[in-house]
């Protein structure tokens, strides 16, 4: 085990409490399926109302802050699913995934704004610039990775302008070009004028978009000595940082490690998709997607960050394994390094979910508390390799 670390950042005493989001349940979701399998069923494209309804009543209730509805080819649109997720519900929030480039800025500002006068403004984006120059293709888009996070400094710069009520919006760049832009619908919100924006992806720059256009750089977790000097500039530019992962956790630590490599051995076949996810990875230009498989030969990153799904389940399966109060000190390293914000999923979606606000919530909740009584920088021990 590395030797003992300090966490320079600021004391929890002075930080938000944190806040959590999860994953929506796709349609027809399986638990324990791979990526591909899922997107390979019919039901994934189709909206589940009322099962995802449900999971949006057990979010609320169990302190959960939004759920992320994704974006892709072998989704439902998220724009429509959040409309009719948020006017079925009443305080839940939702995380809008979508593409920049897609769709013209003007166009996607004026569908939002419409969405916030519907759910009353409950909601925020997650803007992905894209993984796969393949599924890139299917939507029209032939650009090179850091070419689309270009164009998409240029898509939020415009989105942004709009959102500020400027008279008229000129922009001229390289991708876009609106002249005296304007729309009759304001966004709707009673906390903000404008929402949220989580901007995804490891690289250099999805931080510089997330720095210049963005509100939060949500990205997939390393070891917090080695995440703190990625994520300083951020917090120094006054944005939050978040982190998008799994949680595999049971009463017991040796509970959990079975779990979580009942993932991975001795399941049905079908579910196993690692060919398909070993070729996903070498075909996609993300750093996030190509880091996170080089570094699932590690396995253990720290005591509690393993990788051991991401080669048959994808990326967002590294997950924090271990017994709640193992998860909850995780969570706490991860926040006094200044990560105020967390996207998670588990297997199956509602019993991890459940469990985490049962179990694990209330921990973090006590250790937030107690940090405010007793004010001060605390050290942290980094897990083993």
């Amino acid at each position: 085990m590395p030797a003992a670390f300090f966490l320079l950042r600021k004391p929890m005493s002075q930080s938000p409490k944190l806040r959590f989001h999860w994953r929506l349940p796709q349609g027809g979701e399986r638990a324990g399926a791979s990526r591909a399998l899922q997107a390979g069923l019919a039901q994934t494209g189709l909206p589940d109302l009322a099962p995802q309804t449900e999971f949006c009543r057990f979010a609320e209730q169990g302190g959960i802050d939004s759920l992320l509805v994704d974006f892709g080819w072998s989704k439902a649109d998220p724009i429509l699913l959040s409309a009719a997720l948020g006017i079925a519900t009443e305080k839940i929030r939702l995380i809008v995934a979508y593409r920049s480039g897609l769709i013209c800025p003007t166009s996607f500002v004026q569908q939002l704004n419409t969405l916030s006068h519907l759910i009353r403004g409950r909601f925020s984006l997650n803007i992905v610039a894209g993984h796969s120059p393949e599924e890139q293709r299917y939507y029209g888009d032939f650009l090179a990775h850091d070419e689309r996070y270009d164009r998409t400094e240029e898509f939020l710069a415009v989105c942004n302008a709009l959102w500020r009520r400027e008279p008229e919006v000129n922009f001229h760049g390289n991708y876009y070009r609106i002249e005296k832009g304007k729309l009759n619908t304001p966004f709707c919100s009673p906390e903000r004028p404008s929402p949220e924006i989580y901007i995804a992806g490891n690289s250099g720059p999805a931080r510089r978009v997330a720095i210049t256009q963005g509100s939060c750089w949500m990205r997939f977790p390393e070891a917090p000595e080695q995440l703190q000097k990625e994520i300083q500039p951020v917090l120094d530019r006054g944005k939050e940082v978040g982190l998008r992962c799994s949680i595999i956790s049971r009463p017991e630590r040796k509970e959990a490690i079975a779990s979580a490599y009942a993932l991975t051995k001795g399941i049905d076949p079908e579910f196993d998709d690692r060919a398909k996810e070993k070729q996903f990875a070498a075909q996609s230009d993300a750093l996030s997607i190509k880091s996170l498989h080089n570094a699932a030969g590690s396995e253990w990153l720290t005591e509690s960050l393993w990788t051991g799904a991401v080669a048959s389940h994808g990326p967002a399966a590294i997950a924090l394994v271990g017994s709640p109060g193992e998860i909850a000190s995780a969570i706490l390293d991860y926040k006094r390094i200044g990560v105020s914000q967390f996207i998670l999923s588990g297997w199956p979606k509602l019993e991890s979910m459940t469990f985490f606000s049962r179990e694990i919530l209330p921990l973090v909740r006590a250790q937030e508390e107690g940090a405010a009584a007793n004010a001060g920088t605390i050290p942290a021990i980094a897990g083993r390799s």
